[in-house]
């Protein structure tokens, strides 16, 4: 190859840039092609939020992993292990020894040596200090509450709605068996429990359709139902022409061994949705059918009263 005559030759400065630009020619396409395998090889979810100014990031899948987990060992109040974790978030093993090691060493969980066990410490109170719109609600609802299980004999939970759950902010509870008894703070999975499918049929569109976007993007099983689309839609709307929802019979046998049930219904004024609340019930006491005849009417009356007080504090609990 023949050298232009006339030209004049490269600086230092300008030989190193064409050096530069030539070694970016070559490799960063084998970089762009690995990364595209490896995001390929373990899908995650496909989201983006939005950063200052209105600009799309894409999250970062080990933190938020890292977080799912957290959540799984504070769920199993206190014997959670790797193979239940795997079942609430559908990670793969590995990952979730990775981010129990990292929460362990950040202190937000400790490990039980003898029992191979996980659980939360007074840390992650730390992570909650800033919310009390719950306490709120708790103190508006709670006197109904107590009186309602008085007239049923049965108890019953009121709960709001909380981005991917229904947070339960109020219970009566209390004194059942501990296997019955889910203290406030709980987080029921929005598609198989009563309160969360009463709450979804009923909520506002647009807010029902940005839960079901991010379900769909979360591999954890309690999502798995709003991967079926015709199968949720039929779903919800035999909620809507009920007035009320049932636990599924999945749950009621994971978590209750099938010794417990539930009726929901929301709680709704002419203009809002503020939450959903149910009554819990020994199956072989009743049948479904036998529950909604005897408990539908005065759950929606209660329901209606608890309503309406919330829409007298709405300043209160925005």
């Amino acid at each position: 190859m023949g050298i232009m005559r006339g030209a004049r030759p490269l600086s230092f400065d300008n030989a190193i840039w064409l050096l530069m630009l030539v070694t970016f020619s070559i490799y960063m396409p084998k970089r762009i092609f690995w990364a595209c395998s490896r995001s390929a090889q373990a899908p995650v979810r496909e989201m983006t939020v939005k950063g200052i100014a209105g600009m799309a990031y894409k999250p970062v899948i080990a933190a938020l992993r890292v977080l799912d987990v957290l959540a799984a060992v504070n769920k199993t109040t206190g014997d959670a292990t790797v193979g239940k974790i795997h079942r609430l978030t559908g990670l793969d093993k590995a990952t979730i020894v990775r981010m129990l090691y990292t929460l362990n060493h950040a202190g937000y969980i400790v490990r039980d040596n003898n029992s191979q066990t996980y659980r939360v410490t007074g840390k992650t109170l730390q992570l909650s200090v800033g919310y009390n719109r719950h306490q709120t609600i708790g103190a508006i609802v709670s006197e109904d509450l107590t009186q309602f299980r008085q007239s049923i004999g049965w108890p019953s939970d009121v709960s709001i709605f909380d981005e991917e759950a229904m947070l339960v902010i109020e219970t009566s509870r209390e004194a059942e068996p501990m296997r019955f008894f889910r203290k406030p703070g709980y987080r029921a999975p929005m598609l198989y429990t009563s309160l969360g499918r009463a709450y979804l049929a009923f909520c506002p569109e647009e807010e029902r359709q940005a839960f079901l976007q991010r379900a769909q993007e979360n591999p954890a099983p309690e999502f798995a139902l709003s991967r079926e689309p015709d199968a949720l839609k039929a779903l919800l709307e035999t909620v809507r022409a009920q007035g009320y929802a049932t636990m599924d019979e999945s749950y009621s046998r994971e978590y209750y061994e099938s010794q417990f049930f539930s009726i929901g219904v929301p709680i709704r004024s002419q203009w809002r949705v503020f939450g959903a609340m149910n009554i819990i019930y020994l199956r072989h006491t009743m049948s479904p059918d036998e529950a909604r005849d005897q408990f539908l009417g005065a759950l929606t009356d209660v329901a209606d009263r608890l309503a309406a007080k919330l829409e007298a504090h709405s300043g209160d609990i925005n």
